[in-house]
């Protein structure tokens, strides 16, 4: 446990002699543990809009430094993210360290002592699946009713949404810039209604997904138009969709 001394400027006497009974005061200050660190960089993540792997790549790190699967050795042993990625990240989202720690939520912080709210903010919400668009492209990571499966998925805290059935997915790249640039997160309910001009992504019989806007709409199908130009509206038979998750909100 951390231990931080404040010592009290002993009063002056009436001649000049400082007081025998001169005391001290010590408060307790909880250390932060392993999971509270990796805690408060996903929300920290979120808090910006972005994954944890988004976040390191905006800090200039590798992508995967914060990844779940870096944050414990194969024998099963804590790994620590080192203080120059915590600088970095603070650097790149101007966060105060004070902030930081506030968004580990680890005993005795603000956010900790916060009933749903940290620094006056609504609190953030859950921990939902995520994944980068890189590997929906390479490996089934869907059920046959868009239930993410496979080991590509992590986890991110996610802003505080009503629906369910979330997920969100991290964009790779330039293909749908200007709209969703790289590193961006996309969180897509699969609970919500579908309506005309929505952007949504389309689990496919194939096992492709597509980020896509919706068209018209008709007992046979629908008509799905690009996010950005320079691709055609394709139609799609109801007999050719597996399950429709409409996104509910993305980082700009």
């Amino acid at each position: 446990m951390l231990n931080v001394i404040r010592e009290e400027v002993p009063a002056p006497t009436g001649d000049g002699q400082a007081r025998a009974d001169q005391s001290q005061t010590t408060e307790h200050v909880p250390m932060l543990q392993h999971a509270d660190v990796w805690r408060g960089i996903d929300r920290l993540a979120a808090k910006y809009g972005l994954s944890a792997s988004g976040l390191a790549r905006r800090a200039g790190l590798d992508p995967t430094a914060f990844n779940p699967s870096k944050r414990t050795t194969r024998e099963g042993r804590s790994r620590w993210p080192s203080t120059e990625s915590i600088s970095k990240v603070l650097a790149v989202t101007r966060e105060t360290f004070g902030g930081f720690v506030a968004l580990t939520g680890a005993i005795g912080t603000a956010s900790d002592q916060a009933t749903g709210k940290f620094n006056g903010r609504v609190a953030i919400g859950r921990s939902i699946p995520v994944i980068s668009l890189s590997k929906l492209t390479t490996e089934p990571c869907f059920d046959t009713s868009g239930q993410p499966i496979g080991k590509s998925w992590g986890k991110v805290m996610a802003p505080a949404i009503g629906d369910r059935e979330v997920f969100g997915v991290e964009i790779n790249g330039t293909d749908f810039e200007p709209v969703y640039r790289d590193g961006d997160l996309v969180i897509a309910s699969r609970d919500s209604e579908i309506r005309r001009s929505d952007r949504v992504l389309i689990g496919c019989a194939d096992d492709t997904v597509k980020i896509v806007r919706v068209g018209r709409q008709d007992s046979d199908g629908i008509a799905i138009e690009p996010i950005t130009s320079g691709q055609e509206v394709i139609n799609l038979r109801n007999v050719d969709i597996r399950w429709i998750a409409r996104i509910v909100w993305a980082s700009q």
